[in-house]
């Protein structure tokens, strides 16, 4: 988890470039299979900015988050 100074746990987002999504059906699977991973927070997925982007109180590791895009079927990058 992440704590600031006081010791309070805080927030980070992560940031990524999805492709293949062209609707809202691609943003669901995507947002279905992202949730599963533990520490996530919220979840914004955009087929038409090709986006995706995770908030998280826990570190969150790049590859599990790209397996968990790559099983909706789709392709993912760091931004």
């Amino acid at each position: 988890m992440n704590h600031d100074s006081k010791g309070e746990t805080t927030m980070a987002e992560l940031q990524y470039t999805v492709t293949g999504m062209t609707c809202g059906h691609c943003e669901a699977s995507v947002r279905r299979e992202v949730s599963k991973l533990t520490g996530v927070e919220d979840i914004q997925v955009s087929a038409a900015a090709g986006t995706l982007k995770i908030a998280t109180a826990a570190d969150l590791a790049d590859e599990a988050v790209l397996a968990a895009v790559d099983e909706a079927g789709y392709a993912a990058a760091r931004a």
